[in-house]
């Protein structure tokens, strides 16, 4: 049963969700501190969002699935994938349901 629901909170992640797991894996993969205000700018590069309360709607989601975590530092809201989140978005990923996107912040972090 849990596996179910593990699947169907998954499979209901929106283009945006899946994004932020994305960036945020590939964030910590370069070694760069990904935060909030990353996320608000990246979504608005690909469209996904307008407003900043949206995007940080999509981070408290998924902070809520325990697929992310939020850290303050330096006076930041650092975002951090999880073992639960990496493994959502190996499943994303290997099911091909979102195609994946760049994040403007981590193009210029090069």
């Amino acid at each position: 049963m849990l596996n179910e629901l593990l699947e169907n909170q998954i499979l209901n992640l929106k283009k945006p969700h899946f994004h932020i797991l994305y960036w945020t894996a590939m964030a910590e993969e370069k070694g760069v501190l990904y935060n909030i205000t990353n996320i608000f700018d990246d979504l608005k590069f690909i469209k996904a969002t307008r407003t900043k309360q949206s995007a940080v709607a999509y981070v408290e989601a998924l902070a809520s699935l325990c697929f992310i975590t939020i850290n303050s530092e330096s006076n930041r809201k650092n975002i951090y994938i999880t073992k639960y989140g990496a493994r959502a978005l190996e499943y994303l990923l290997s099911k091909q349901i979102y195609k994946t996107e760049k994040s403007l912040f981590l193009e210029v972090s090069k």
